[in-house]
């Protein structure tokens, strides 16, 4: 097979999809750079579904362009575009084989018979299925049969592969290990992919930049990490991940960073992100705040209200007189008993100003 080396860009160019007064995609402009794999994050109808769609060719757009490979596809059916699908729910037909639906797209476009049987060959190859080709749907597993809908996209050599909700119908130990056999295939192959997901620590697994959409816009794009530790606001805060979210006060600024008062008793130093001295709102990642068992300090203090022992960690929650906060402890010697007093401590990492306060 020759799909390694074929990778395109995708670009979309200030494009809207609009279904009559319904707008399920508005102006949205983002570039994946070919090779890499982008993930579309978002709840239930924010438009990440819609948007895969757009660039797959399901739907055309109503205003803006799309180009895969610097070509103008916004008018472009799906038949016409070097892209293939893998479907929420595998879409695999019940009466064929596992040969015959890896090979079925290659038979239906003319492909040669012989060179169909190596490229379906390969291709179960590639996704640890050499030998399955006899069996039916049925007879495998579910993530086995995530892998046969993977070879039949792949078989085709598409420029661009698109994943929508591929792992939803799987258990979360089966999820972990398929989402790290797409991302090594993705990386192996250097395909240019998108991957549609409303699970966060997924995005977090796969991808080499995230797009968070939020009612049809763009909330945030990025890296893992950056989105992780440095979202913009309350919306991209919550959904990636659990944050506490807090009032503090920017107290002045000093090139890059500027002190940051909590509770009037901690003073914080963060990059300021433009914000001008006053009140303000931070984010505090629930791992990114530290425990002691104490009596009043000179620092802010709170009471465990519930104390809760989850294996690799322990979980608190506190009452603060900033709220209820929290707390994911990873380096715990001891569990904290509720009712117990604690002194609390901001960790160098996890902790950022909002830059938006919606």
């Amino acid at each position: 097979m020759s799909i390694k080396g074929k990778a395109a860009a995708v670009r979309f160019d200030g494009v809207s999809k609009h279904y009559g007064p319904v707008v399920a995609v508005d102006r949205i402009s983002f570039e994946v750079q070919a090779g890499d794999l982008v993930t579309l994050l978002g709840p239930s109808g924010c438009g990440k579904t819609t948007t895969l769609r757009l660039i797959a060719g399901l739907e055309m757009p109503t205003a803006g362009s799309v180009f895969i490979g610097g070509d103008d596809v916004s008018r472009l059916p799906a038949s016409a575009r070097d892209v293939s699908m893998v479907f929420q729910s595998y879409a695999l037909f019940p009466h064929m084989t596992v040969f015959e639906n890896v090979s079925y797209g290659l038979s239906v476009s003319g492909v040669a018979k012989a060179e169909t049987r190596d490229r379906a060959e390969e291709g179960l190859k590639l996704v640890g299925l050499s030998g399955y080709g006899e069996r039916l749907p049925s007879e495998l597993s579910g993530g086995q049969q995530q892998r046969v809908a993977v070879a039949r996209a792949l078989v085709l050599e598409p420029t661009v592969l698109l994943f929508d909700e591929p792992l939803s119908n799987l258990d979360a130990k089966l999820r972990r290990r398929v989402r790290e056999e797409i991302r090594g295939l993705q990386q192996s192959l250097g395909l240019t992919t998108v991957y549609v997901t409303h699970d966060q620590e997924e995005a977090l697994a796969v991808s080499d930049r995230i797009i968070v959409m939020r009612n049809a816009e763009i909330a945030q794009e990025g890296v893992p990490n950056e989105l992780y530790e440095a979202p913009r606001d309350l919306f991209v805060a919550d959904f990636i991940g659990d944050a506490n979210v807090i009032d503090a006060e920017l107290v002045q600024r000093d090139g890059d960073y500027a002190t940051v008062r909590v509770g009037g008793r901690v003073d914080l130093r963060l990059p300021h992100r433009d914000l001008p001295a006053g009140p303000v709102k931070i984010a505090v990642r629930p791992e990114a705040i530290g425990l002691e068992a104490s009596e009043e300090g000179a620092g802010l203090t709170g009471t465990v209200t519930q104390s809760t022992y989850v294996g690799n960690h322990v979980e608190y929650t506190l009452d603060t007189g900033l709220g209820e906060i929290f707390v994911a402890d990873y380096q715990y010697d001891a569990l904290i008993p509720a009712g117990s007093r604690v002194q609390i401590a901001f960790r160098d990492r996890g902790v950022t100003l909002l830059e938006s306060q919606t």
